[in-house]
C-alpha cells in the first residue's frame, strides 16, 4: 500500500482553524500533525510534503496581523520554510496562514492590511480561478464560492501596477468577483513563481461537504468547493 502524503501543520496562540484543516486534509487521503511553533523543528517540515500556515489571529494579531508570527518563525526555523519550497515541498497559507506567507517573503511582494470598511468581513463571496498551472486549484472551476472572514485581508502592493503585474505574470491565483475589501485587482489570492505555495484569504476548510453550504439545496458539486482545493494538491503529490 502506497505511503499516505503528509502534510505539517504549524500552530501559533490564535490559530483556530488547524482542525477544520486537518480534517479537510485528512478527508482527501493525507496524513496530517499538528504542531505548536513552540515545538516544531527544522526535522519536522523536511518530513512532510506539505506545510499548512491555518487560519486564525495569532498572538490576537496584536502590533499587526501575522507580525509576532514572522519573528517567531523566523526566529526558530530560519529560512527553513524558504528552503522546503525551494526543495520540492509545497505550502499553503489560509488567511491568517497567507498573512504569515506574505510577511515571510516567500509570496510576491506585497501587504494585507485593513479592510476598506474598517470592518471584520465575515460572508460567502465568488470567486474567480484566474490561472490554470496551480496545483492547489486545478481541480476547481472557474468561478466557485468559499466564505471569508477577516479584519485585514486587503491586499495592497507598492505601485498598484505591481498587482496588474502579477495578474499578467500569472501571481494572481484567485480574484473576488466584487470588490470586498478593497484588494488592488481584487486579488483573493497569490501563488509563487514556482507554482509550489499558495496564499488565499477565503476558508476553504470551512466547505468541504455540500451540506456546510447555506442554501441546503446547493447541489452543483459532489463535494464542497473547498475539497477540490485540498484534493487538489493531494493528486499533484501522489501523481
Amino acid at each position: 500500500m502506497a505511503t499516505r502524503p503528509h502534510a505539517l501543520l504549524l500552530k501559533f496562540p490564535g490559530t483556530n482553524a488547524d482542525e477544520e484543516t486537518a480534517r479537510a486534509l485528512r478527508e482527501v487521503g493525507f496524513s496530517t500533525r499538528t504542531v505548536p511553533i513552540t515545538r516544531v523543528t527544522k526535522d519536522d517540515i523536511t518530513d512532510c510534503q506539505l506545510g499548512v500556515l491555518s487560519g486564525g489571529f495569532s498572538y490576537g494579531d496584536y502590533v499587526m496581523a501575522a507580525r509576532f508570527a514572522q519573528l517567531e518563525i523566523e526566529r526558530r526555523l530560519g529560512d527553513a520554510l524558504h528552503a522546503f519550497r525551494d526543495g520540492g515541498g509545497f505550502l499553503l497559507g489560509i488567511c491568517n496562514g497567507f498573512q504569515i506567507l506574505m510577511r515571510l517573503g516567500i509570496l510576491p511582494a506585497g501587504s494585507l492590511v485593513d479592510n476598506v470598511s474598517e470592518r471584520f468581513v465575515c460572508k460567502w463571496v465568488p470567486l474567480r480561478r484566474e490561472v490554470s498551472d496551480s496545483p492547489f486549484l486545478q481541480s476547481l472551476p472557474e468561478g466557485f464560492e468559499l466564505p471569508i472572514a477577516h479584519a485585514e485581508g486587503r491586499l495592497v502592493t507598492k505601485d498598484e501596477s505591481d498587482a496588474s503585474r502579477y495578474l499578467d505574470e500569472g501571481l494572481a491565483a484567485l480574484r473576488y468577483e466584487q470588490d470586498v475589501n478593497g484588494s488592488y485587482e481584487q486579488i483573493a489570492g497569490l501563488q509563487d513563481s514556482q507554482r509550489r505555495v499558495l496564499g488565499l484569504m477565503p476558508h476553504p476548510e470551512r466547505f468541504i461537504y455540500r451540506d456546510q453550504h447555506y442554501d441546503r439545496d446547493w447541489e452543483q458539486a459532489e463535494h464542497g468547493w473547498g475539497y477540490y482545493l485540498f484534493d487538489s494538491i493531494y493528486k499533484t503529490i501522489t501523481a
